[in-house]
């Protein structure tokens, strides 16, 4: 059986998105159909319509969110209907050569449903990131859903679903910061800010905030960035060095994932820093940096894949340290919108308007 519901899709590369009816399947084996609360606007959405992620069009949009778990199928042990549930795109097989080694957060097999969700036409529909949360409901892998405090606003904790947890993540799983390191976070839209937050969660004495926007910066203030740098008007490479007593950050955290912030991050920190790279950078993208410096520094050069992860873990905690005021999560929600208001939402964030625009369904 398949259940009508109302979907924000890309039907082609570059045009504006639409809403259409949607079928969703009842769930097979180890699957769940999740009624959307609420979804954030992610750029990775927006390179999902622009086709700089796949070319598997249509495309359902959306993934950071939460909702209440309606059905499930067979085989299904972690989750049953009435539960509130974050949904994640990292339903880690537990049988990978990454997750046999304890290291699941770099699972290379993790899972999706099976099944896809269609339009009326039977035409069938990409879920983005195996998720496709711009909908009344989704299908989905129920490993995908993670349970957390059912008390918990939906477009609060669905955040957690890809670009806070990535952010947060960076600083706290990957880096990680330690008490009384000198941090600074290039970019300061979602992810950067989170990872600011992140920071200072984690007891840096000093967090460093880089961007071209003032807004963004009065954000990341907000977030607990201790000293503001503006690219228009500083280099940012001698800012946080002037800021560090001369020597460069412990931890520098590039939230942008271009060539020329990433070679920020790198000759930004102290020569036993380690640089940070969660911003997604484009496939044509080259880096070019002179191996002797690379050879000349120690420290560490890591790569942030969603935060380094485990939703089991870190979403619940996240949530229960936001509902005791160790994290403000809802400074991230800018504003709540209806589901038709997604392409709009687009161009506020394209121009910086927003940290997030919400789905509320």
């Amino acid at each position: 059986m398949r259940h009508k519901a109302r979907g924000v899709v890309a039907r082609k590369k570059g045009a504006p998105v639409e809403v259409l009816d949607i079928l969703v399947p009842d769930p097979g084996p180890g699957e769940a159909v999740v009624a959307v609360q609420a979804c954030g606007v992610c750029h990775t959405d927006l390179h999902y319509r622009e086709g700089g992620i796949g070319s598997e069009f249509p495309y359902l949009l959306g993934h950071e969110a939460a909702g209440v778990v309606e059905a499930v199928g067979p085989d299904v042990g972690n989750v049953r209907p009435g539960d509130f549930v974050v949904l994640n795109w990292r339903a880690v097989c537990g049988r990978c050569r990454a997750c046999r080694r304890g290291r699941s957060q770099y699972c290379f097999d993790t899972r999706n449903a099976r099944r896809p969700m269609t339009l009326e036409d039977g035409t069938p529909l990409t879920a983005a990131l195996g998720i496709g949360a711009f909908a009344d409901k989704t299908l989905v892998a129920a490993g995908q859903c993670t349970k957390v405090d059912h008390e918990s606003d939906p477009a609060v904790v669905g955040l957690l679903g890809c670009g806070v947890m990535a952010g947060i993540g960076a600083a706290v799983n990957t880096a990680p910061v330690r008490l009384g390191d000198t941090v600074a976070v290039i970019g300061c839209g979602g992810v950067g800010c989170a990872a600011v937050a992140g920071a200072d969660f984690s007891g840096a004495r000093q967090v460093i905030a880089v961007d071209l926007d003032s807004r963004k910066l009065a954000w990341a203030e907000q977030l607990g960035a201790t000293d503001l740098v503006n690219a228009r008007h500083a280099d940012p490479v001698e800012a946080i060095r002037t800021l560090t007593g001369g020597v460069g950050a412990d931890v520098v955290i590039d939230a942008v994932g271009r060539p020329e912030t990433f070679q920020q991050a790198f000759y930004a920190r102290d020569l036993a820093g380690t640089v940070v790279l969660v911003g997604v950078p484009g496939p044509e993208m080259d880096l070019d940096l002179p191996l002797i410096d690379v050879f000349s520094r120690g420290g560490a050069i890591k790569s942030s894949w969603y935060g380094d992860c485990l939703p089991e873990r870190d979403f619940p905690a996240l949530v229960e340290l936001h509902e005791q005021g160790g994290i403000d999560l809802d400074a991230f929600v800018t504003e709540r919108i209806a589901l038709g208001e997604v392409e709009t939402a687009f161009d506020r964030m394209n121009n910086g308007e927003v940290l997030r625009s919400v789905v509320v369904l």
